[in-house]
């Protein structure tokens, strides 16, 4: 059964429209135009208990007020969602029980308190037990290196510390469902990869279902075998990453070290050559890979020049979105 349902999900906001100047001001005041926007436009799809998805688009998708109806903040103007079998909006103390949130730019921490006193009030709160709650700073103290942060204020730590801070804050109740809205944002690599290892950990550990909105699509990568793609508040893809990669990551880079430069060789079909210095004694090609094979194209190079090393470099995460946004999608993909 699924622990999030959404069917036709729609959330439109009314916002008044105003001319520059005195008179734009009287207008407004006494025949208001009222303008209507679409957020979110239709969306539907089901997360399946212990899934890992990434919700991914442009900035202004849709995909923080597809979160915001998720945990109860926002009601839909139409549609139907559902979390653990609830309505979040109209059962939002229940609903809040089970899920945690993490909104990258926006903390849930009081300020002014040491961090340890904040995991307590969040521990009376849920009602955690005792002995439990122990238990689980421990392991969480060990996991995110927190040991030296417990007794410092929210308002003194870095931003990479207040990211470890919110995410125990999220998951210190033991959550089912937790939301991470752009969770490593700002942040340096070594406190990335801790934050992604913390969050593969729960989920294995526990079961926990994570529902990931993120521009770092390594992010993505490291994280999630399912994304959704949302544009303009309708969802223009969802299913494995794996398919997504395949279906737009056709071109390899394959880079040859050589002992020296030849000026022309012959190459298999699908092989393009890339701008390239001879004095690096370095062949640069990008290749088809529904034309030809790696394999085939080292193979090709090495009979024809001596090859001291080489590379492969399969496409990013990064290239296949922009591609997705430039249309390619539409072409590829049936509706």
């Amino acid at each position: 059964m699924p622990v999030i349902e959404v069917v036709n999900l729609s959330k439109k906001f009314r916002t008044n429209r105003k001319e520059p100047g005195i008179a734009g001001a009287v207008k407004a005041l006494f025949r208001p135009v009222v303008q209507e926007t679409a957020a979110v436009d239709g969306v539907r799809f089901t997360v399946e208990p212990g899934e890992v998805v990434g919700y991914i688009g442009v900035n202004g998708a849709g995909k923080s007020t597809t979160i915001k109806m998720l945990t109860g903040i926002l009601e839909p103007t139409a549609g139907m969602v559902r979390v653990l079998g609830r309505d979040p909006h109209r059962q939002r103390v229940d609903n809040a029980r089970e899920i945690g949130v993490v909104f990258g730019q926006r903390s849930q921490l009081w300020w002014d308190l040491a961090f340890i006193e904040s995991l307590n009030l969040i521990s009376k709160i849920y009602e955690i037990d005792p002995g439990r709650y122990r238990e689980l700073l421990d392991q969480f103290c060990g996991m995110l290196d927190l040991g030296d942060l417990l007794r410092v204020p929210i308002r003194s730590m870095s931003l990479g510390q207040k990211m470890r801070a919110e995410l125990t804050a999220a998951l210190i109740h033991e959550p089912r469902i937790v939301y991470l809205d752009e969770p490593t944002i700002g942040l340096d690599l070594i406190v990335k990869e801790r934050i992604r290892e913390f969050i593969r950990e729960q989920n294995k550990r526990n079961g926990t279902t994570v529902f990931l909105t993120t521009h770092d699509l390594g992010d993505i990568e490291k994280l999630c075998r399912r994304v959704i793609i949302i544009d303009a508040g309708r969802i223009i893809y969802d299913g494995p990453l794996t398919t997504i990669q395949e279906r737009f990551g056709r071109y390899r880079t394959i880079t040859f070290e050589t002992a020296g430069f030849a000026a022309t060789i012959s190459l298999p079909p699908g092989v393009e050559t890339a701008p390239q210095n001879p004095e690096d004694r370095k062949l640069i090609l990008k290749f088809d890979r529904t034309k030809t094979t790696a394999s085939k194209v080292a193979s090709a190079v090495m009979d024809q020049i001596d090859v001291v090393d080489f590379s492969l470099a399969e496409p990013d995460l990064s290239s296949v979105v922009r591609q997705i946004y430039n249309g390619a999608l539409k072409e590829n993909v049936p509706p």
